[in-house]
């Protein structure tokens, strides 16, 4: 499932050709995803301006002028695609409709915004903007990791005393919105942090140092445009690079990448998820 990196490159792909458009046809093609469609979507979407997007935690929110905000959540297999459009000196057409094009938008620039689905497992509702910490997918969100409100001594209280896993720990939304699987088992490489250690029995200061390693790793991946494993692609269609710089993650057996270390990379399961660390550098 994309993670934050995923989504924010995606925000970042969509922003330039969406914002400032009129929407000039929604097309909905089914009445549901993983949940339905709010009533009358294709009739609340049709002529309204997108004002701006947002990301909140693994959700886009484009902000619209009928005061309402759209949200879209990727799934698992979820694509936002565009086509219509130039890019340097590549004009890319529109595809022929497919199968598993759920929601078309028609923007008036001649833009089409496509949102393909093959398992349907993403979401789309319409809210009130403003009013999006009130919807049930993000009224429960922990901070953004790349916040100001996501900081050392904001960690540090709530792994306090906590008898899960570090890696449980920083995988549970209500902590910190955003984080997933692949780059969680990254930050703990870094951080020289075994991922089955209980997260209340770490030392105040190596807790502390999870911030800024957060940080980077987050900051690293959306400056390679995510990392491509299986269904996801960029809004242009073009694949992350990320995995490519993975240094634990998807690497069971081969060989660590630290100096001098000459242990191979393990692989557990935690909570039906695979860990991937390293049994030397990681305590």
């Amino acid at each position: 499932m994309p993670e934050l990196p995923e989504v924010e490159t995606v925000r970042r792909g969509l922003a330039p050709v969406m914002e400032g458009a009129v929407i000039a046809q929604a097309d909905v093609n089914r009445p549901d995803l993983r949940w339905p469609f709010p009533e009358n979507i294709s009739e609340r979407l049709t002529g309204r301006r997108v004002l701006g997007l947002r990301r909140r935690s693994k959700y886009i929110l484009v902000d619209l002028d009928s005061q309402e905000s759209l949200l879209i959540h990727l799934g698992m297999s979820g694509r936002m695609l565009i086509s219509g459009h130039t890019v340097g000196d590549f004009h890319h057409a529109h595809p022929a409709p497919a199968k598993h094009d759920h929601v078309v938008l028609h923007l008036d620039s001649g833009v089409r915004i496509t949102f393909n689905d093959a398992r349907r497992f993403g979401a789309m509702d319409l809210m009130q903007t403003g009013a999006q910490d009130d919807h049930w997918l993000i009224r429960d969100l922990g901070p953004e990791p790349l916040s100001n409100g996501f900081n050392d001594s904001y960690l540090i209280e709530r792994l306090s005393n906590r008898n899960t896993p570090i890696k449980s720990a920083l995988l549970d939304q209500r902590i910190v919105s955003g984080l997933g699987n692949i780059y969680v088992c990254e930050v703990l490489f870094r951080a020289g942090i075994h991922p089955k250690r209980k997260a209340g029995q770490i030392a105040a200061k190596r807790v502390a140092g999870l911030v800024p390693i957060i940080r980077a790793v987050l900051e690293e991946a959306i400056a390679a445009g995510g990392s491509s494993l299986k269904d996801y692609r960029q809004a242009d269609g073009e694949l992350g690079y990320f995995q490519h710089g993975f240094q634990v993650y998807d690497r069971e057996s081969e060989r660590c990448v630290n100096p001098g270390c000459t242990k191979h990379i393990a692989r557990i399961v935690q909570s039906g998820r695979s860990s991937f660390f390293c049994p030397q550098c990681q305590r």
